[in-house]
Formats: C-alpha cells, structure tokens, sequence
C-alpha cells in the first residue's frame, strides 16, 4: 500500500503538475534563444532553430523545425518578416495551438521596440527591402531592454507561478545592462565613418554616433555589380570611412577587393550571439561587435 503510494506520487510530480516541468522555448534566431535563457534560466529549455552562421532570409522550413514548433510552450522571433522565408510555415504546420497568432505563446520581440527604416512605398526594384522597417533592433541596448522586459511577460503569462523567478532575472539582467553600458559608453565610435556591406548596422549607428555613408550592396539582397563596385571605390576614396564592414554570411572576396582598390581596411562585425567563440550570450556579442569597430 504505501509502495503504491509513492509509486502515485512521483508520476503526479512528474506529469500532472506544470510548476515542476520545465517551459519549452524555441527561438528562431540565437541572440532570442539567449535572452530567453537569461530571464527563464532553469526553469525554461530553450531550443535555437537558425544558426549564426546562416542568413535569416534565406532559412527554409524543415521537418525537424516544424516537429520543434509542435512541441513548443512559447515560439519567440524576430519578426519585421526577417524570418519571413520559414515562419509562417512553421506556425501552420506545427499545428500547435499554444503558438498560434494572437496568443501568448507566440511572441514577436519587434513588438517590444522603436523600428526605424520604415519605407513609404515598397516595390520590386528597391530589392529585398523589409517593408515593415528595419530587422536588425538587437544591436541596440536600448531595444534589447524592452525586449527583455516583453519576454519577461510573455513567459510569466504563459507560466503564472514561475513569475516572481522571471522577473528577478529581468532586474538582474537591467542591472547587468546598465553597467555594460557605461563600459561600452567609452568606446570612441561618434563621428566615425564606416561601409557596411549590407543594412545591418543602423540601430548601432544611431546608439553611438558612428556615420554609414553608404552600402556595398546597391540595394538590399541584390549582390553589387562590377559598375556599383566602381562608383562605391570612388565614393570611398572621398568619404574615407574607417572601416568596410561586413558579418560572416557576407562574401568575403568582395569585401577584399574593395579594400584592396581604397587601402581601407574590412572588418567582420560579429552579428549574432555564436557568430564568434566569444559571442557565447548577448552581453558577450554586444562586447565583440563594438570592439571590432574600435
């Protein structure tokens, strides 16, 4: 009798009580699955579906992701349609009710933030331009401090009696913010120039004062022509940027060639959390990315 019990017991703690289960997150993009992992710690699990060194844009759906999906508590992403390629599919097919559209389990970070880069009219041949306003807000602290605090809500709506643990880890991660930020506040990048490959950069370029005079690829996706290539050496030469900037999923031979043709040099800025060794959470990204510039 008291075999049986126990015997009770355990598969009542193990299946038929949520307080002790841990919350499945699936994050599409590493730097979320980061955050995700600093404010739920270990009360949540968090599985990362698009590597660093992929281009968002060009991720396709797969069965393992879809199967992912299914199983997920909460789905969070980037959203301004950067995921534009895979998520909606992976939603519809996972048919997983918890993160559906319009339910707490489906949380779009872009929601928690200031967009910039919003375009009046959007047509074909401005390329592949995100006509919701520019995806790349993680490099701005500012933004990543209201998204932190969105998913922090997000994860204590989906998960009422884990609340009070969330949400210490948003003050820790505030605190830990805002000392990063008088760190980073010594970085002398105002008034610097840079060319960046493609439009990535502008959310940290508005955060700390640097200047983007222009762009290697003429327009967003579409891969520079030799005639652009041409005109952005003679605009180099004028402008005389620091630095070319380009990330990991850029083609690195271009980035040589114009660097050989101004004697300026290329960097490659770390993107996302993973994209280097050192780039191991958000803090560590935000650490590597601003030094390279420096």
């Amino acid at each position: 009798m008291i075999l049986r019990i126990l015997l009770w017991v355990v598969c009542f703690l193990a299946f038929a009580s949520p307080a002790f289960a841990e919350l499945n997150v699936v994050a599409t993009l590493p730097w979320i699955g980061s955050l995700a992992s600093d404010i739920g710690g270990d009360k949540v699990k968090v599985t990362t579906l698009v590597k660093a060194n992929r281009d968002p844009h060009e991720v396709v759906a797969k069965p393992s992701m879809i199967l992912q999906a299914r199983r997920a508590d909460i789905l969070m992403f980037n959203g301004l349609e950067l995921e534009g390629g895979f998520l909606s599919i992976l939603v519809e097919s996972s048919r997983n009710p918890k993160i559906q559209p319009g339910t707490a389990g489906n949380c779009d970070c872009s929601r928690f933030v200031e967009v910039i880069d919003k375009p009046v009219i959007v047509d074909r041949s401005m390329g592949d331009v995100h006509p919701l306003g520019n995806p790349y807000y993680h490099l701005s602290p500012k933004n990543i401090s209201k998204v932190v605090e969105g998913i922090t809500e997000r994860l204590s709506r989906v998960d009422p009696p884990k609340a009070d643990f969330y949400k210490m880890n948003l003050a820790a991660f505030q605190e830990k913010l805002r000392e990063k930020q008088k760190q980073w506040s010594s970085y002398r990048l105002r008034g610097e120039k840079f060319l960046p490959y493609h439009k990535l950069f502008e959310y940290l370029a508005r955060e700390f004062g640097f200047e983007i005079v222009g762009y290697l690829e003429p327009k967003p996706g579409i891969p520079p022509s030799a005639g652009h290539v041409e005109k952005i050496i003679e605009m180099t030469k004028r402008a005389k940027p620091k630095a070319i900037l380009g990330t990991m999923y850029c083609e690195e031979e271009e980035l040589r060639f114009l660097s050989q043709k101004t004697m300026v040099k290329y960097i490659i800025v770390p993107h996302d959390v993973g994209a280097t060794a050192a780039c191991k959470d958000w803090f560590t990204l935000m650490d590597q990315a601003l030094a390279a510039l420096e």
